[in-house]
């Protein structure tokens, strides 16, 4: 159940259009789903502040359908689904109208995305073009979530004039995440920059001493610069997700 849905019910038994008996009735239904093959987490929203999310890899395009049609009908005006292969876009495509997909992240939506509902904003870095595919995983996500997000990609450190050309950009965000492979070395420089959080997420992008992103992971868990954080590899969610959580410290107090 989510938060707006509990308030809504809170407020029908202040106006007497609602007893308490029946209050208590809905707020006691069942916190979850149980689909067979999956238990939707539907107090999540209320428990977190955000709706559970579909981790659409290993799942059959079916399974995703019926996971989404379930959270509509449980009131959830947009579902995230990540990790999405085009076959499990196609199919879910002609079976929920109110989808869109972005292959280049294999983000799945369905519903209406959000307005922003926050003053401060998100930006989010790459080192390459190369690493876009999971900084619109990251950026997809916050936006899902409501935030603002600016989006500087292709200024990694090979040609730093590229990064300092957006400086204002960088001293007026509240968080940063941070995406590189190959060394990881923006996330260090960013942190040099700024004075809010940095998010650093590296990437399996780089040659064969790149180890597949684990480089970039003990570079950017070494880092010099204070203030920065790391999520897993490749992990775009993840860093979209506790950007958002930092962006909407104090907003609810405004």
């Amino acid at each position: 159940m989510e938060q707006k849905n509990v308030e809504k019910i809170l407020n029908l038994v202040k106006d007497g259009k609602m007893t308490v008996a029946d209050a208590m009735l809905e707020l006691k239904e069942e916190p979850f789903k149980d689909l067979g093959f999956a238990k939707l987490d539907l107090h999540r929203g209320l428990r977190q502040g955000a709706a559970e999310v579909i981790y659409g890899a290993s799942k059959t395009p079916e399974q995703i359908v019926k996971i989404s049609q379930s959270f509509l009908q449980q009131g959830q005006e947009t579902v995230l689904i990540t990790r999405m292969s085009k076959e499990a876009a196609e199919i879910t495509k002609s079976s929920i109208d109110c989808f869109k997909y972005d292959e280049l992240s294999k983000i799945g939506i369905v519903g209406e995305m959000p307005k922003s509902n926050t003053k401060g904003r998100i930006v989010i870095a790459t080192g390459g073009t190369s690493d876009m595919p999971v900084a619109e995983e990251a950026a997809l996500t916050a936006e899902v979530y409501g935030n603002k997000v600016v989006r500087l990609y292709d200024v990694g450190v090979s040609g730093l004039h590229r990064l300092l050309n957006h400086l204002y950009d960088i001293m007026t965000a509240k968080v940063i995440i941070a995406i590189a492979g190959m060394e990881g070395a923006l996330a260090s420089v960013i942190g040099g920059l700024s004075d809010c959080p940095v998010i650093a997420v590296p990437t399996s992008v780089g040659y064969g001493a790149s180890f597949g992103g684990v480089a970039a992971l003990l570079s950017m868990l070494n880092s010099c610069a204070s203030g920065v954080s790391v999520v897993n590899i490749d992990n775009g969610f993840g860093a979209g997700y506790l950007a958002s959580m930092i962006n909407h410290i104090g907003e609810e107090d405004k």
